[in-house]
């Protein structure tokens, strides 16, 4: 799907308020199909498996999907997979340092215990779900006990969870969903990539949250990206369920965060159709953002507590 940034800019100029609004509405409607169709199948499938790009919006989607279901009768548990990774040995915590570990690769994932574990949510047997530390890359202790209720579902959200390598339940039993931004941004000659906007999602989110520059975040996008491309793209065919995340107004909010200092990085090819992009869309005040907008996520004040 493509939309012209003229379209997106008569949206803000006739009423931000109410285009905001009709925006996050079209988004929750798609979200609620995918819940009444999960909620008819229950009872074969319980588990549910979430996957996504980074930036994609997988936090809020999964956090949506599971009230959504929980007013439907279906009390939903979601849990992250990178609680299933490894820990690393000290050997490899210094290759990491080095960057000569390849920290997305899903050798790091435990498949052993993390299919075991969905096979024994899946019979409502007691299980305790490990919990992994990032701040020493180890995993230790226990994260919380789980057994599965009768009309309960569990989201297993995580970039390697439509990887048929990883998880190797039937597909018979499980829900599969992919999200990602899907649409492409139109302004004369410029088509601006999905990517782009998750490029843009991640700068916000790490200059708000992980206290990093837009250099060192744009600094990780090729290795991102080359990961997406390894491990994520490649299964998402495999989706029962596709979901766009992309918010028609979300760049008019982010412009006049990233703008002056996207227009000093203009050593970085990448970044020119970005800048370009924002300088023709209006800004739009971020008060104009409703707490169950999807990209709280990024910009903080969500309804979700992550």
């Amino acid at each position: 799907m493509n939309i012209e940034v003229n379209r997106i800019n008569s949206g803000i100029e006739k009423n931000p308020a109410e285009y905001v609004k009709s925006i996050n509405e079209a988004y929750l409607w798609q979200m609620k199909r995918i819940a009444e169709n999960i909620a008819q199948t229950k009872d074969s499938k319980p588990i549910i498996l979430l996957s996504g790009p980074s930036g994609s919006g997988k936090t809020t989607t999964a956090l949506m999907l599971s009230k959504m279901l929980g007013e439907l009768g279906c009390p939903t548990h979601t849990l992250s997979m990178d609680n299933y990774f490894k820990s690393l040995t000290d050997k490899e915590r210094k290759l990491s340092v080095l960057g000569k570990l390849d920290l997305e690769s899903p050798d790091r994932i435990d498949k052993d215990l993390l299919n075991t574990q969905i096979e024994a949510i899946g019979k409502s047997y007691e299980v305790d779900i490990p919990k992994y530390n990032f701040a020493d890359s180890k995993r230790n202790g226990i994260k919380l006990t789980l057994r599965r209720q009768p009309d309960e579902l569990v989201i297993f959200e995580g970039i390697h969870a439509l990887n048929p390598e990883v998880i190797t339940v039937p597909d018979s039993r499980i829900s599969k969903i992919y999200v990602s931004v899907r649409t492409r941004i139109v302004y004369n000659d410029i088509i601006l990539h999905p990517s782009k906007v998750r490029l843009m999602r991640r700068m916000i989110r790490d200059r708000n949250f992980r206290k990093r520059s837009l250099r060192e975040t744009m600094n990780m996008f090729h290795s991102v990206e080359s990961g997406e491309n390894k491990y994520i793209i490649p299964y998402k065919h495999r989706s029962d369920y596709d979901i766009d995340t992309f918010m028609a107004y979300e760049m008019n909010v982010y412009r006049n965060s990233l703008l002056n200092e996207l227009k000093s990085m203009y050593d970085i090819p990448e970044l020119i159709d970005v800048t370009e992009v924002l300088e023709n869309l209006d800004p739009l005040d971020k008060k104009n953002i409703t707490s169950d907008s999807l990209i709280c996520e990024f910009i903080g004040n969500g309804i979700f507590k992550y």
